[in-house]
């Protein structure tokens, strides 16, 4: 049996959990990645309400859903970010212009996602952690190693009591390796494992969308983080070698045609998915593919229905036996 093929709410938070649920098995979808945002998950009402999280997964049972993973990206993201008027979008309004209220919330969320997570009946949280160096990423003015440091040591701290709550949920955080978070490509990666002593809470979100941009190999790095992809994100990409736009986009919006690149739906970008699922197999990984459609130039309905045929027929599993076995002499 190969892996199920589910979808992110997240791009979907503006139809209810019924709109969506009943419109991705009618897709062909095998299950949902919940967001906490719209009407999905309400996090503080799933973690202290068995009933309501009885409720909501009742509604993607009725539709012959799935539910592996719920997702908290943008409380998420307020943990660790320097937070500003950016972060207003993610945070409630009577907390704005008080940065450090707003991650005493975001951290509580985070703690009640992994209670909502046990709730449910699910494993994994996906998410954000943001990072308070991310905006001295480039080195100029110049930035000391122990900035640097001091950074990792932060969210290593500010996680920690986080990642006990996990710990005592029997849940798992995957933080979705992308740019603008502590970890973004292999490097990075490595090194927040380092600094939270490689808890066994603490993962990945694979997205090789982020990295392939960056010039970054994701089939390399599910193979060199194995152990550690707790999900999977099937999302494409394109870049524009135009000579006018590189990979810092020239800050366009997404939908942009001048970007030096830009995502895409799964198959219609430039990824290697047949190297990736091979090194999903070589690492064992058991998990479902997870659609997170974002292309800005194309219909969302026809993009996810067309995707989860892709992806389905993309996936295949490892090979017990090897094709030449048979010339082998008993």
């Amino acid at each position: 049996m190969t892996r199920l093929v589910t979808i992110f709410t997240g791009q979907w938070a503006d139809l209810s959990l019924e709109t969506i649920a009943a419109k991705a098995k009618a897709w062909g979808y095998d299950g949902l990645e919940l967001a906490c945002w719209g009407d999905h998950v309400e996090v503080e009402k799933a973690a202290n309400d068995k009933t309501y999280c009885a409720r909501q997964r009742g509604i993607l049972e009725k539709h012959g859903l799935k539910l592996y993973a719920i997702s908290n990206h943008l409380a998420g993201q307020l943990t660790c970010d320097i937070n500003d008027r950016r972060s207003h979008a993610f945070a409630p309004k009577e907390l704005h212009g008080k940065p450090e209220e707003i991650r005493k919330w975001a951290i509580q969320q985070m703690k009640l996602t992994a209670r909502a997570a046990k709730n449910f009946g699910v494993t994994t949280v996906n998410g954000f952690t943001g990072s308070p160096t991310w905006d001295s990423w480039y080195g100029f003015p110049p930035v000391s190693p122990e900035d640097v440091e001091a950074g990792y040591k932060y969210v290593a701290a500010t996680w920690g009591p986080i990642l006990d709550v996990y710990k005592e949920c029997g849940v798992r955080f995957a933080l979705e390796v992308h740019p603008t978070e502590i970890a973004y490509d292999f490097h990075t990666a490595a090194k927040i494992l380092q600094y939270l002593g490689d808890r066994p809470e603490f993962g990945f979100n694979f997205d090789p969308s982020h990295f392939h941009w960056q010039g970054v190999d994701p089939a390399g790095f599910v193979r060199e983080f194995g152990k550690k992809i707790y999900h999977v994100h099937m999302k494409d990409c394109i870049i524009r070698r135009d000579g006018r736009s590189g990979i810092l986009s020239s800050q366009l919006p997404f939908g942009d045609s001048r970007r030096g690149w830009e995502f895409r739906s799964p198959g219609r970008g430039q990824i290697n998915f047949e190297e990736i699922i091979r090194a999903l197999n070589d690492v064992n990984y058991q998990g479902p593919l997870s659609v997170e459609w974002e292309d800005a130039g194309m219909d969302r309905e026809a993009g996810a229905s067309e995707a989860v045929g892709y992806v389905k027929k993309l996936d295949f599993k490892s090979s017990n036996v090897k094709f030449d076995a048979a010339f082998e002499k008993k």
